[in-house]
């Protein structure tokens, strides 16, 4: 409704609430007027009254390193732009706003401002309601001209008084929780605040508004999961007995941690490319009641920061150079544990793939120190696995296949990277039973067929994968069903796309089907050592298996089997895909269908934030295509199934991927059509 200037927008929430934005210009500055919120049947608990948007961007120039050529520098992960101080601008937002535009889509209501400029970049802000839920997005639509963009961002809104929100609260990355109450002097720069699940809360006397980015898509690679302090709070001012204040999310300009190289070389930013619209977003989150109760509605969006589970199925996550087996030989007992271990069974994780011998251990020793070092690996993964929880000793060889890749044993295997000469390609020995000793790769490829290994690309065309598998696609060992296929990972980021990871990793998968072989793309974090206080959730993505139970750490093939068969599903954690069948065959599967016969694709979901668009896509042996249908009239927290019915005529593989509005996703691995 729109009256004297004045845009009031009313709408239902969750548990029975009701929640009133009123916007105007001032000067044309887009200004939140009003938010207020109440519990149906009592009076309206105020917010906040004459917000007003902040935004900045630091920019960096991105590079191309790894001798790539200038059109791939998008997918560039050894990068640290902020390093080059000379290179580095910073702007604010500035508003010249002569209106509003108003859409609705499905159960969502979007208010535009145009007029905004933030340095080089140009475009509009824009808020998003949700019918039925509490969430209020903000975010500048912005792109620039400029070549070679990357970036980070900060925002917020400014103006709260201490008259409707008496103080900031948070958790602490230790799980204490604090506050602040605005006595101190006022604060010439935003306040970071560490705080645990990256939620800050603003809270009064009846309601609390909850501050916090993205769960997921906010978030670049670094190899490193320190809690930078994500959001943050400034004292504008006082005025009598009243307080001014700010809230929002931030992107700490530089990195910090335990590894030096880390720090100094990865620290890569967002991509900007020339022309694309960047959503820099964050979201507030009203709630009646405490600020205990309102971090608690904020954290149901995640599942509480933990994968959920679903019956008949195991969470797995990959790619860990934790240096298990040589910590704990350095600690002097295999009893003596590791805290990655704690955090990682604190996100919901079943099965742990870790990766040693990169950069630890002795993996290009001949012999017997490496073989000792494998033992002690064995045993450690044994050692801490038990019925609900099982670390698979796996590692990341990097030799003689090309590129960077990743091996699972179905149990324990003694091998060397190396054959000394006297030495044979296999061998008997006497401690460790069958020895392999490849050293090309017809024999690394012969040692994972008979030991019944599988492999798979990681990081596919970036980092040490640069043009891989693209230049093994012919090799035999690429096209025998033992080669998974590739990993995913969010790198690079781009906030134009709707999409984790939309061109290299899933560019990376249809283009593998469409080679004509049967792979899949299974979830990896690609990292190094963790602690409990370090922020993991935002930065992982899990594998859903289709097994129950766990098996014995002695012997885990079946894990092999499910993930060979392709019988598994991807998320970040908040979209659940509880079922998928292409004409009766599950993700892996191939079924036999007529040219003229009907497709039809089956998911059963379960989502948090309101959904964004479900798809099915499908490649033809030379080009991929999709059918993407909006899901914005489904609302949050819902369960829904789909029923797409397709053509057969020119489809060889079909999958299937849902994404929410906040970038989190799913996918399917194909199902594989043949022709009767």
């Amino acid at each position: 409704m729109q009256e004297g200037g004045v845009l009031t927008v009313t709408w239902e929430g969750e548990r029975n609430t009701q929640l009133r934005l009123r916007f105007h210009l001032n000067a044309g500055l887009p200004t939140v007027q009003e938010l207020a919120i109440q519990a149906k049947g009592s009076p309206w608990s105020v917010l906040g009254r004459n917000l007003t948007p902040v935004f900045s961007v630091t920019t960096g120039i991105r590079r191309t390193g790894h001798d790539l050529p200038e059109e791939n520098r998008w997918d560039v992960f050894w990068d640290a732009p902020l390093q080059h101080p000379e290179e580095v601008r910073q702007y604010t937002a500035e508003f010249q706003s002569s209106g509003c535009k108003v859409r609705s889509e499905g159960r969502r209501l979007e208010i535009l401002f145009p007029g905004m400029s933030l340095g080089i970049f140009s475009g509009g802000l824009r808020y998003t309601v949700y019918q039925g839920s509490n969430l209020i997005r903000q975010e500048a639509v912005v792109k620039t001209e400029e070549p070679s963009v990357a970036y980070i961002y900060s925002g917020g809104l400014k103006g709260f008084s201490t008259r409707d929100l008496k103080e900031v609260v948070w958790q602490d990355i230790g799980g204490n929780w604090q506050n602040y109450e605005f006595y101190g002097a006022p604060n010439r720069d935003p306040v970071p605040v560490r705080a645990k699940n990256r939620v800050l809360l603003a809270s009064g006397r009846e309601a609390s508004l909850a501050v916090f980015p993205p769960p997921h898509q906010f978030f670049f690679a670094r190899e490193l999961e320190i809690n930078l302090g994500y959001v943050w709070y400034q004292k504008e001012s006082s005025q009598g007995s009243s307080r001014q204040f700010a809230l929002g999310v931030r992107q700490h300009p530089t990195e910090e941690g335990y590894n030096d190289v880390w720090i100094k070389r990865v620290y890569a930013l967002y991509n900007a490319p020339p022309g694309t619209w960047q959503r820099m977003s964050l979201y507030f989150y009203a709630n009646t009641g405490t600020a205990q109760e309102g971090r608690n509605a904020v954290l149901a969006y995640t599942h509480g920061d933990r994968y959920k589970e679903l019956p008949g199925y195991k969470t797995m996550v990959t790619h860990f150079h934790t240096a298990f087996a040589d910590e704990l030989t350095k600690a002097g007992s295999l009893d003596a544990g590791a805290p990655w271990i704690s955090a990682m069974r604190a996100l919901g994780v079943n099965i742990a793939y870790i990766c040693d011998f990169h950069g630890d251990g002795h993996p290009d020793d001949p012999g017997p120190v490496r073989l000792k070092e494998q033992e002690t690996y064995y045993e450690a993964c044994r050692r801490f696995s038990d019925r609900d929880f099982l670390i698979l000793a796996g590692e990341e060889p990097n030799v003689y296949l090309g590129g960077h890749w990743n091996i699972l044993f179905p149990k324990p295997v003694y091998w060397t990277h190396v054959r000394e000469a006297g030495h044979s390609f296999v061998e008997e020995h006497s401690q460790y039973g069958t020895l392999y000793r490849p050293s090309n790769s017809q024999e690394v490829a012969e040692m994972i067929r008979r030991t019944n290994a599988l492999v798979w690309q990681t990081h596919p065309r970036t980092k040490g994968s640069t043009f891989y598998p693209d230049k093994i696609k012919a090799a035999d060992y690429f096209q025998d069903d033992h080669w998974l296929g590739a990993a995913f990972k969010a790198m690079p980021v781009d906030l134009s796309q709707q999409r984790l990871c939309e061109v290299r990793c899933f560019g990376t998968l249809d283009e593998m089907n469409n080679w004509g072989q049967k792979k899949f793309l299974i979830s990896e974090v690609d990292t190094y050592k963790k602690w409990p206080s370090d922020d993991l959730y935002g930065h992982f993505n899990v594998n859903y298996l289709k097994l129950d139970p766990l098996p014995a750490a002695s012997d885990w093939g079946e894990v092999n089997r499910v993930l060979r068969a392709g019988d598994f599903f991807v998320t970040t954690g908040e979209i659940l895909i509880r079922a998928f069948a292409v004409n009766g065959a599950s993700s892996g599967q191939t079924v036999t269908i007529a040219p003229e016969q009907k497709i039809n694709l089956v998911a059963d979901l379960e989502w948090t934030f309101p959904l964004e668009f479900v798809e099915a896509v499908w490649g033809n042996g030379e080009r991929t295509d999709r059918l993407v249908l909006p899901a914005t009239e489904m609302t949050a927290f819902g369960k829904h199934r789909f029923s797409i019915p397709l053509e057969a005529a020119g489809k060889r593989w079909i999958r299937f991927a849902a994404w929410d509005s906040s970038g989190n996703g799913a996918f399917t691995q194909p199902v594989y059509l043949r022709s009767n």
